[in-house]
């Protein structure tokens, strides 16, 4: 069965869900919509409509929103009263009461509704989920992401958090299986902006695993750089080269009596593993389409997962603000 799919809005990330549409197995990719007057009159060789009536009258089994995120609720519902299956770019939308909307909107219509949350399909991460299922680190202790680099110009409508944060709140507690119990955060503005433009977030999960997150948009250099911390050893995963290193706990033998019960660690064996690497945004389209195809959701992330991190970003941006002690 062929699969006709479309995309909705055609910034940076329009384009490059177009590019892998144009050549995804399975799936005739049928067109874009987008209203402006900036854009030509075809992407790949399809057409792209600026009529959105006109661009659903075209038919689909289901479609990407790449649009600015305060479309996501209007267009997911649009998409909804079509009977369109539809993976939306995270953060699936601009509030928590929105996501829910949108959840339960694909929900009662019986649709698959997926977000865009594409470092789950990052090479070295879904080789770390792996890694810590079969046990490699044993209990978890911590996880701490680094996410920094340049404000990217595409984008004008959220802050650092629900732009870049919602990348490794969802990473976080899909690596580690775990759920978040307890946020605290600092925000700070310092370009200008409406929103948000640096994070500094730790979190509880539900195991007793320990979160950091270091965001921001104001560091002359990109890191993505996600260590996993256990009882065992840790795991280093750079997300901008998809390598993942393991660095297992050394084993020595402690004669000092003093000191024996010290449960600390020594350095040990360093492995880097060798990882297939496909394109991430090949691997979650991949998936959405086998999803609508047989209606497994387990390979995808969900609009109830979606919604769950917006909730968790909104609680950051609220707990941003700084007390003074008295």
């Amino acid at each position: 069965m062929t699969l006709r799919a479309g995309v909705l809005g055609l910034g940076v990330m329009g384009r490059y869900h177009s590019r892998v549409l144009a050549s995804l197995p399975g799936v005739e990719f049928v067109g874009v919509y987008d209203p402006a007057d900036s854009v030509g009159p075809t992407i790949e060789g399809r057409p792209i409509v600026k009529d959105l009536d006109e661009f659903l009258d075209l038919g689909f089994d289901y479609c990407i929103v790449a649009a600015p995120t305060i479309y996501h609720l209007d267009i997911g519902t649009r998409l909804a009263e079509r009977g369109i299956h539809a993976l939306i770019e995270k953060p699936v939308a601009s509030t928590t009461e929105a996501a829910i909307e949108l959840r339960d909107l694909f929900t009662a219509a019986g649709l698959i509704g997926g977000v865009g949350h594409i470092e789950r399909f990052n090479p070295a991460l879904q080789a770390a989920r792996v890694r810590i299922a079969d046990g490699l680190l044993g209990e978890i202790y911590q996880i701490a992401t680094r996410r920094q680099g340049p404000f990217p110009g595409r984008i004008a409508d959220v802050g650092v958090i629900k732009d870049l944060a919602s990348h490794d709140i969802d990473l976080t507690a899909w690596v580690s299986q775990q759920e978040y119990v307890s946020v605290n955060a600092r925000t700070a503005h310092r370009s200008g902006r409406e929103y948000e433009d640096m994070l500094l977030a730790v979190g509880t999960l539900n195991l007793g695993t320990i979160a950091s997150h270091t965001v921001n948009w104001l560091t002359p250099f990109k890191e993505r750089t996600t260590i996993i911390t256990g009882e065992k050893g840790a795991l280093v995963a750079d997300t901008l080269t998809a390598d993942l290193t393991h660095y297992q706990n050394g084993v020595i033998e402690n004669t000092w009596e003093q000191v024996s019960s010290f449960r600390g660690v020594t350095e040990g064996d360093m492995t880097r593993f060798a990882l297939v690497r496909k394109e991430p945004l090949l691997a979650e389209h991949e998936a959405f389409r086998d999803a609508v195809l047989t209606g497994d959701t387990s390979h995808i992330v969900t609009l109830d997962e979606g919604a769950n991190v917006v909730r968790i970003a909104e609680q950051l941006a609220l707990d941003g603000v700084s007390h003074k002690l008295s």
